[in-house]
């Protein structure tokens, strides 16, 4: 072995926020290249473009492809609370952007929030792998590190136990312990399963000595290798119920025929199974015909048995629903909007919901009803307002949501004896996770989403000031392979709505990247996009950022509450310059939500000078009217469908589920 592959890398890189974002980050091994066009170039393609589709239930999946001395071996593990659509999705993303990173290595790995994937021209599957070694932190630390310390050491302690005693389907433990202050702290350890108990153990043994190495009492750590990883954090970055069932699953042990009739097993499957396979063949080859042809624009059918069984596993009783609410009284009330009014209440057993009352005149059937309501359940992430389930009775049609508690971001961001709450550390925090939450539903989610209304007021914050991106009334679905469409109706609100989509109908992620640059800007100034003051004049929020930014002075536009300390400054100025580059007037200028997320967590990069911002107040619009909506479906989840100019309403902040 050569002295260069002889080392073992090890890579730090620091981050200050409370929790870790959408980070991505890969290693390309430098002593071993390819040549273009040759036999390993074809075999790596081959593989990486299989991964996807093979990967199983738990999150795992291990192919070769090609023989020696061009052979390609690859492994992918996902997060085992992931679900296994945003696992293949990730996967997809991750195997198209190393190709890319690394153009010539023969061996390379890629940690993603999600998953895991690497290759190499020697074996993998089954041999541990510790390098190299990705070490991440939090910078901040606890006022008392030795109390928080000896919790660490027994939560990660009982999570290598747990971990190590898994089965040959999935070797993960995660779990939570009381720190210091009754913060808690959320664990996460997990192993390749091909790995054996032994080396799963030594993987994360050498994982947790690099713990040691920061400093006591690190908020947060995580510390990616490529046959292991351990995570822990203040705030609860995985889901716990997923992760337990999976666990579960895995544990059970498979059923077995009994004892006097396993030899008699062979010769039935023989005779079933033959002619049972040719049947599904041609079954299957019929179902992928007939759904090619009714392909549906913009929507993805959902499979009947799937649906229907959801369907039913998210539907409530109207009366129960009825009475959470007070039958829907005034005093429950939290607003009303274009869709219908929504009602605070709570179930019998204690729980707290929001309720929207859609209006009657919503122009579906149930059963697209409940295709809608069940592509919304889906959408399973921290930083996305939970849709718990519908019910329906008659004309009546109800969208159940979970409570968030701390209304919108706009009763903060725009009142001044509230805004006092937003210190630079809960902005940034409401920052990423909105950046998360879109990155999901644009990259992760079984099928691609544009929100098309992302705005302060359709910002929640729960209990912990966490954002939850909230009101789906005007989002569009797309299939994976659509990246824009066009409108003749257009929705949204003024003053988020990129220039393209609003002159000309055309929208895309970029439009909810552009939103995102506004929204950005005013929780660092805290002030509204159409009412930036500056002295005593009112100017337009994009016209005064260019402006001050051009001019060296963009501090000046900063909130004054957020530019107590040197370091914050820096970090917040760095925000400054992303929201500009979000905000550009050329579409493909604008950065990816994914390229976002990356600039926001690796403070060390590098950010290209952004070009001037659209400017669209020149375009001809109303200032008295605010916002601008086309009621398209219950849910806003359908295409297009023009009916007449009196569908068009005006929008009420703060009517979502809080």
């Amino acid at each position: 072995m050569s002295s260069q592959g002889s080392f073992i890398f090890v890579v730090f890189i620091i981050t200050n926020i409370l929790g870790f974002v959408s980070s991505q980050t890969h290693f390309c091994y430098p002593d071993n290249n390819y040549t273009r066009n040759s036999a390993y170039e074809s075999n790596l393609n081959t593989l990486l473009s299989s991964l996807s589709p093979n990967v199983d239930s738990f999150g795992f999946y291990n192919a070769s492809s090609g023989q020696n001395p061009d052979q390609v071996n690859a492994m992918v593990l996902c997060r085992a609370d992931i679900q296994p659509d945003s696992c293949r999705s990730c996967v997809t993303t991750v195997t198209s952007q190393l190709v890319q990173l690394c153009p010539n290595q023969k061996k390379a790995v890629f940690w993603n929030e999600s998953c895991t994937v690497r290759y190499s021209n020697t074996p993998i599957y089954g041999v541990l792998d510790m390098k190299p070694r990705i070490l991440v932190r939090n910078t901040q630390n606890f006022s008392d590190p030795e109390r928080y310390s000896a919790d660490l050491r027994q939560l990660l302690d009982d999570l290598r136990k747990s971990a190590v005693a898994g089965g040959s389907l999935l070797k993960v433990a995660g779990n939570s312990r009381t720190a210091p202050d009754f913060q808690v702290v959320y664990g996460l350890m997990q192993c390749t399963p091909d790995l054996s108990a032994e080396n799963c153990d030594a993987c994360l043994v050498e994982a947790g000595k690099n713990i040691n190495g920061f400093p006591a009492g690190s908020r947060g750590v995580r510390i990616l290798m490529p046959s292991c990883n351990i995570r822990y954090e203040l705030s609860s970055f995985y889901d716990g119920t997923t992760l337990q069932e999976r666990i579960r699953a895995a544990a059970a042990p498979p059923s077995s025929p009994p004892a006097g009739k396993k030899k008699n097993t062979a010769r039935i499957v023989i005779a079933i199974v033959v002619p049972i396979v040719a049947s599904l063949l041609l079954a299957v080859g019929l179902f992928v015909f007939l759904r090619q042809r009714r392909k549906h624009k913009g929507r993805e059918k959902l499979d009947s048995v799937d649906d229907m069984s959801i369907a039913e596993s998210i539907q409530y009783d109207f009366n129960e629903i009825r009475a959470a609410t007070d039958d829907f009284s005034d005093a429950n009330k939290l607003g009303q909007g274009g869709f219908g009014g929504v009602y605070k209440g709570a179930l019998q057993n204690g729980q707290e919901i929001a309720v929207k009352r859609l209006s009657r005149d919503f122009g579906q059937g149930d059963n697209e009803f409940k295709n809608e309501v069940v592509l919304l359940a889906r959408l399973q992430h921290r930083n996305l307002v939970r849709l718990l389930g519908f019910s329906i009775e008659g004309t009546e049609r109800l969208l159940i949501y979970e409570y968030v508690e701390n209304a919108s971001l706009d009763h903060f961001l725009f009142n001044p004896a509230k805004r006092s709450q937003l210190d630079w550390e809960r902005r940034y925090k409401i920052i990423v996770g909105i950046a998360r939450g879109l990155l999901y539903l644009h990259e992760d989610s079984r099928l691609r989403i544009i929100h098309r209304d992302l705005k302060a007021s359709n910002i929640l914050l729960d209990g912990e000031m966490t954002p939850k991106i909230a009101d789906f009334g005007m989002a569009r679905l797309f299939e994976k392979d659509e990246t824009q469409g066009n409108t003749s109706r257009i929705v949204g609100t003024y003053g988020y709505m990129a220039p393209e989509y609003a002159m000309r109908g055309q929208f895309s992620i970029k439009t909810d990247v552009f939103s995102f640059g506004v929204l950005v800007l005013e929780i660092l100034t805290g002030q509204r996009n159409n009412a930036f003051r500056n002295g005593e004049n009112l100017e337009d929020l994009l016209s005064s950022a260019w402006r001050n930014w051009r001019e060296g002075t963009a501090i000046n536009m900063i909130d004054p509450m957020l530019k107590d300390g040197s370091n914050s400054i820096r970090e917040v100025l760095r925000c400054f310059h992303i929201s500009l580059l979000c905000v550009q007037e050329n579409v493909a200028d604008r950065p990816t939500m994914a390229n976002v997320a990356f600039m926001l967590s690796s403070f060390s990069v590098s950010l290209p000078l952004p070009s001037e911002p659209a400017f669209i107040d020149s375009v001809s619009f109303d200032a008295n009217v605010n916002s601008m909506e086309y009621s398209e479906s219950s849910t806003g989840m359908a295409p297009e469908h023009p009916r007449s100019a009196s569908s068009t309403v005006s929008s009420v902040s703060g009517v979502y589920p809080r």
